[in-house]
């Protein structure tokens, strides 16, 4: 366990990175927290803390400053958010290139030993992913190198970036590949959602208005792993303290279509079945994904431990309370 530390955690204002902070602050370590949101669209703000608000990490000297004096960094910084908007913002999306080279030129300059980087699924070979059920993404098959555009080549680029600033410079790095982490405190509404948050959503107004139909994009076929959020911050830092340095799969093997994930919030929520309205021409990303976990059970001995629906319950019932509290007015939850 991490205790008794400097840590500084870039991101913090966001979904994972409010996660990551609520544990360490709690395992008894000092956080220094930034993000470039802010104060009123952090989904979580926590006392004893240094916090950052409003802070673009792509400045370097805002790097340089927050690094001083840190034992470790968790760069959980980037511009991103489900397909709907990682497929039109192609462009903001690769720009977060510029806080991990950042974040690592101040972490040479203040010596800091230790960096972690928030890599992604979306960094492997897309060739690979055109069936719906695929067999699970090993570590290699990022190469040849055919990532989701924009954001897929931006992390992939970013990894490389840790790897040789370790070889050149000896940081030692930890890249995690995440695959779609999901859970309460995140972004549920606005355009920034991923399929759980968004599909629970979909369900949760569906039955508050008594409508009997939702809107699905694409055929609901497309398959994907998806990883509860307390699994991926345990993931997280036991990667973190082990010796491992190449990059390596955080995710579930429970892969489901979103036609099966729809059912589960179904059942969840008490509705029999909506009519699924299919919106064939939105944003459906790649055909199927899923994450082989073979390596990290081999280097971390580490697997998932909450089952999809545990999960997407507790996911759900915490979308129902803020829906309830907020009604309509979801500003807070459309910056991720």
């Amino acid at each position: 366990m991490i205790k008794d530390k400097k840590i500084l955690i870039v991101g913090a204002g966001g979904f994972i990175g409010g996660h990551l902070t609520n544990k360490l602050l709690k395992d008894g370590n000092r956080i220094v927290a930034a993000d470039i949101k802010p104060k009123e669209y952090w989904f979580q703000d926590f006392e004893n803390v240094e916090n950052h608000y409003s802070m673009d990490m792509k400045d370097i000297n805002n790097c340089r400053e927050v690094t001083k004096k840190i034992d470790f960094v968790f760069n959980m910084a980037c511009n991103m958010g489900g397909m709907g908007f990682i497929e039109n913002n192609k462009a903001e999306c690769m720009q977060s290139v510029l806080i991990n080279t950042n974040l690592l030129i101040a972490c040479k300059e203040n010596e800091i030993k230790k960096y972690f980087f928030s890599s992604s699924a979306c960094a492997y070979n897309k060739t690979k992913q055109q069936e719906v059920f695929i067999e699970g993404l090993k570590e290699d098959d990022a190469y040849p190198a055919n990532p989701e555009d924009g954001y897929g080549w931006e992390k992939l680029f970013s990894e490389r970036m840790c790897r040789h600033f370790m070889e050149d410079y000896g940081i030692q790095v930890r890249v995690a590949r995440y695959h779609n982490i999901y859970g309460p405190y995140g972004t549920f509404d606005g355009g920034r959602e991923k399929a759980p948050a968004a599909l629970c959503r979909k369900v949760i107004n569906a039955k508050k208005k008594n409508e009997n139909k939702i809107e699905v994009w694409g055929d609901g076929k497309q398959t994907r792993t998806f990883l509860y959020i307390d699994d991926c911050i345990e993931g997280t830092l036991r990667l973190f303290e082990s010796d491992y340095s190449d990059p390596v799969n955080i995710g579930s093997d429970e892969q489901v279509s979103i036609n099966q994930m729809i059912k589960i919030i179904e059942s969840i929520s008490g509705i029999e079945k909506l009519e699924r309205i299919h919106q064939l021409d939105k944003p459906k990303g790649v055909r199927g994904r899923s994450s082989n976990n073979d390596l990290v059970k081999k280097v971390l001995n580490w697997s998932f431990k909450t089952k999809l629906k545990e999960g997407l319950k507790k996911t759900y019932d915490w979308i129902y309370v803020e829906t309830n509290k907020r009604g309509s007015n979801l500003s807070k939850y459309t910056k991720s």
